[in-house]
């Protein structure tokens, strides 16, 4: 049996790739996607300041990815991780935000999501939340 690649370590818990390959892409939305990176989103960018670079336990974060029809906040290709940060437009969407899940998990992915809130005000937290999903996932 052969051994599973190792993409990095958390804490000393070996963590696995986990690619899914084939993901549909809308090319129509790449405007849309430099223009919410232009935006600069607090949140967004207090995260990605956590994240770029790799300097997050050598993980690479994609920021504003095109998934199908849909644009997340982050994705670790590696992983097959999509991490979302909800604010509050995200309050009157719980029926579209079902629908954008399911499609997600339907591929394949895994979703991780943290408020706007906790990220602005427990980040550190926040970080370790993510740590700690990534273990449960893919140790």
């Amino acid at each position: 049996m052969p051994e599973k690649e190792i993409l990095t370590q958390i804490e000393g818990i070996i963590i696995h790739p986990n690619f899914v390959e084939n993901l549909p892409y809308n090319p129509y939305l790449k405007p849309l996607t430099r223009e919410k990176r232009k935006l600069g989103i607090l949140s967004e960018v207090l995260f990605w300041k956590q994240v770029r670079n790799r300097t997050f336990h050598k993980i690479d974060f994609d920021r504003q990815r095109i998934i199908g029809n849909y644009i997340v906040d982050f994705y670790v290709k590696t992983l097959g991780l999509v991490v979302e940060i909800d604010g509050t437009s995200h309050d009157f969407k719980q029926e579209y935000d079902l629908e954008r899940t399911a499609f997600l998990e339907n591929l394949g992915l895994k979703l991780f999501r943290i408020t706007d809130w906790d990220v602005k005000h427990h980040l550190h937290s926040s970080m370790k939340d993510l740590e700690n999903f990534i273990i449960e996932n893919y140790s």
